[in-house]
């Protein structure tokens, strides 16, 4: 049993991927003050809003895979954002990676 624990505890750290759940729901608005794309499956993004449903260790960084569902419309929405200072807000999923940071699957933009 503890063998089985240990590689399942050691493959989710391979992964990098979630390990920890969290609350999920919406963010306040916030300016998006970094998109920084990655080498590895996802990009992140540094939102410093006020309100955020996750429990995750980070409030302000969050992630997203680069293939999930409409990932590539919130990124170039989140690059326009960041270009014009149109505020946004992330829905957070419940599950926080490695780092920390709180998965995204839905994003809001706002003059």
């Amino acid at each position: 049993m503890r063998t089985t624990r240990l590689i399942t505890f050691g493959v989710a750290l391979l992964c990098g991927y979630t390990v920890a759940s969290a609350e999920s729901g919406w963010t306040d608005y916030a300016a998006v003050a970094e998109v920084q794309p990655t080498g590895f499956h996802y990009y992140l993004v540094r939102l410093p809003v006020k309100k955020n449903p996750s429990e995750c260790k980070d409030k302000e960084w969050f992630f997203q895979d680069y293939g999930g569902p409409g990932a590539k419309e919130m990124y170039a929405t989140l690059l326009e954002s960041l270009k014009s200072g149109l505020r946004v807000r992330v829905y957070v999923t419940g599950r926080c990676n490695l780092d920390g940071y709180a998965e995204i699957s839905s994003l809001s933009a706002i003059r």
